[in-house]
């Protein structure tokens, strides 16, 4: 993999957890209120139908089995415990405990993909926990469990959804954008029933939530997803995970120039951790195999 290549691909799969960050403060600023299996229907099946209409393809075969398993890994689960673990703990430390999702993947990887586990990728982990603690991190934070348990299960979720994308692999003559759509689309049509029937309906919803709704919808989850599944398939696994933490750094800028937060001394040290542990899980290119030319077989003319 050339040098050049990873950096570009690394730099616009970035993208999707920078929107990803923002998620916290659409959320809190912009949504009604204690309802988050409504914004994860409406986050992920519009788009999901959007896509569906552009592609004109629909799951064939054993792929109707992994469609679902994927769309309900990805997006359903996850978007319900992201935004579970939004509504009960500061963005910034939902986002902390889903920081622990680079780590399942090495496991997983390991296990599922069969890669094996680096030092390096090993210190990456310590290293990017180390610096999302820093980053987000107060002392007068109290934790609520339950967003605790749904931020790990979100983490959990979205790990095992990313090695069986890798796994399983896109199918061939399906685009890019119609498989994010199966993705979609399932993991919307999981999510709406229960919503129906556990959820009560906002008694109001106003032209703020309106843009909201449709900002998390058209921006983070049909453009974003779609960049991250393209990074997906061309950056190992672990790769895509680290550069996920870009999603806390995002929001902790976010809430420095929307909500006038400040910026720390150990905050600063921690988004610098951040930065190095995702440049510390890049793969490198391979070095070439030197050949022994006195001790190669002369050819026979």
């Amino acid at each position: 993999m050339k040098t050049n290549s990873v950096i570009f691909n690394s730099l616009i799969t970035a993208l999707a957890p920078i929107i990803w960050g923002s998620t916290y403060l659409v959320t809190t600023e912009l949504l009604p209120a204690d309802s988050p299996l409504l914004a994860s229907v409406i986050r992920a099946l519009p788009a999901g139908l959007i896509l569906l209409l552009i592609g004109k393809k629909f799951p064939t075969g054993v792929w109707w089995f992994r469609s679902i398993i994927l769309g309900v890994l990805n997006i359903g689960a996850f978007f319900y415990f992201l935004f579970v673990a939004a509504y009960h703990l500061p963005g910034g430390v939902a986002a902390l405990v889903m920081s622990c999702q680079p780590i399942i993947i090495l496991l997983l990887g390991c296990l599922i993909l069969k890669e094996k586990i680096m030092q390096i990728q090993i210190l990456a982990c310590i290293v990017g926990a180390a610096g999302v603690a820093m980053l987000v991190l107060q002392s007068s934070v109290k934790l609520d469990m339950i967003g605790v348990l749904a931020g790990l299960a979100g983490a959990l979720s979205m790990a095992t959804g990313m090695v069986l994308s890798k796994h399983w692999k896109r199918p061939e003559g399906v685009s890019l954008l119609n498989f994010t759509g199966w993705q979609l689309t399932v993991g919307g049509i999981t999510l709406l029933p229960i919503a129906l029937l556990t959820e009560p309906f906002p008694t109001e919803i106003t032209l703020l939530n309106g843009i909201g709704f449709g900002y998390l919808s058209l921006i983070g989850a049909l453009f974003a997803y779609a960049i991250w599944f393209r990074g997906l398939e061309r950056l190992p696994a672990i790769t895509v995970s680290f550069i996920s933490f870009s999603s806390p750094l995002a929001a902790c800028i976010l809430g420095f120039i929307v909500l006038g937060e400040q910026f720390s001394t150990i905050q600063i040290l921690g988004a610098v951790a951040i930065i190095i542990a995702i440049l510390m899980a890049q793969p490198r290119p391979k070095k070439p195999v030197k050949t022994d030319i006195a001790n190669s077989p002369i050819p026979v003319k």
